[in-house]
C-alpha cells in the first residue's frame, strides 16, 4: 500500500495498537478518520495525527453498536470521497471460565470483535470494487488460530474474522477486483486488553511483552509488503504445531491453567 496521500479509516484508536499506530500511518502521508468509543482519548491521538496529515478527523463511536459502525463508514467515505483502506482495530477482550460466561457477554464480544467490523467491511467492499482498488486490513489475533484458555468468546470472534477474512480475500482474487484483504495477527502486546476487568478472570500470560509501538511498526510493515497473513510478533510455529496436535495442545493448555490457577488463587 502507497500510504502518501492515502485516506484511511482507522477503528481502535484511542488506545493500544491504534493510538499507537494512527501517527505512524500519518508520518506517512495517509490522511485519517480516527474512530474509538472514547472522545477524550480519542482527541489526544488526533492532535498527534494531525501534526503529520491537517486533515484527519475523529468520530467517538461505541462500534459494540452495529448500526453505528454501518453508518461511520458511510459518513467516512462521504467525508474524504472515497476510502484507500478501513482497518478494523477495535477490539475487547473477555476472560471468564466458559460455564460462568452469560449470552449477553457472548453478543457483546461477537458485535464488537466481529459482526461490527464485518458489517463494516461489506459496507466498504463493494465502494472500493467500484474504484478498482482499496485495501481491507482486519486485525485478529493468534487466538483466531488456537484456542486460549478461558477465552471462549474472543476466540470464536476471532476465529470467525480469521475464516471470513480468508475466504474474502479469495472471492476477491478470483473475480480480480483490485481489492486486497490482509489479516494481521497481533501476539502478546502490552495493552489494555490484558487488565484484569471487573468479574475477569486474570490473564494467566506474563510475558514476554511486545509493546504496542513494535507491533504497531509490524503492521506498517505488513500493509507496505506482500502477502495476505501476518503475525506480529511471528507466532506461525505455535499455530503449525497446534493443529500438528490438536489433543496435544488442548491438553497441554488446560493443564497449564489448572497450576496456573492454583497459583492466582
Amino acid at each position: 500500500m502507497k500510504f502518501d496521500g492515502s485516506k484511511i479509516l482507522l477503528t481502535g484508536a484511542s488506545s493500544g495498537i491504534g493510538e499507537a499506530l494512527a501517527p505512524m500511518l500519518a508520518e506517512r502521508g495517509a490522511t485519517l478518520g480516527l474512530v474509538a468509543r472514547r472522545a477524550d482519548r480519542l482527541e489526544q491521538t488526533l492532535e498527534k495525527v494531525r501534526v503529520h496529515t491537517p486533515d484527519s478527523c475523529s468520530w467517538s463511536v461505541d462500534l459494540s453498536d452495529i448500526a453505528a459502525g454501518e453508518a461511520i463508514v458511510r459518513q467516512a467515505w462521504d467525508h474524504f470521497g472515497h476510502l484507500d483502506s478501513l482497518v478494523n482495530n477495535a477490539a475487547m477482550g473477555k476472560r471468564k471460565h466458559l460455564l460462568d460466561q452469560s449470552a449477553d457477554e457472548l453478543d457483546q464480544v461477537m458485535n464488537l470483535n466481529f459482526f461490527s467490523p464485518i458489517r463494516m467491511a461489506m459496507i466498504v467492499l463493494p465502494l472500493m470494487v467500484d474504484r478498482g482498488e482499496g485495501l481491507l486490513v482486519n486485525v485478529g489475533s493468534p487466538g483466531g488460530r488456537f484456542g486460549i484458555v478461558h477465552e471462549s468468546a474472543y476466540c470464536a470472534a476471532k476465529f470467525a474474522m480469521s475464516g471470513w477474512s480468508e475466504t474474502a480475500a479469495m472471492d476477491l482474487a478470483e473475480r480480480e477486483t483490485g481489492v486486497q484483504v490482509k489479516l494481521v495477527l497481533p501476539g502478546a502486546i502490552k495493552t489494555e486488553i490484558w487488565e484484569q476487568a471487573p468479574g475477569d478472570l486474570p490473564g494467566l500470560f506474563d510475558g514476554p511483552w511486545t509493546t504496542a509501538e513494535e507491533c504497531a511498526a509490524g503492521i506498517v510493515e505488513a500493509l507496505e509488503g506482500p502477502g495476505f497473513e501476518h503475525y506480529v510478533p511471528d507466532m506461525k510455529e505455535l499455530v503449525v504445531g497446534k493443529t500438528q496436535d490438536p489433543d496435544g495442545f488442548i491438553d497441554m493448555m488446560a493443564s497449564m491453567a489448572r497450576e496456573a490457577m492454583k497459583t492466582k488463587g
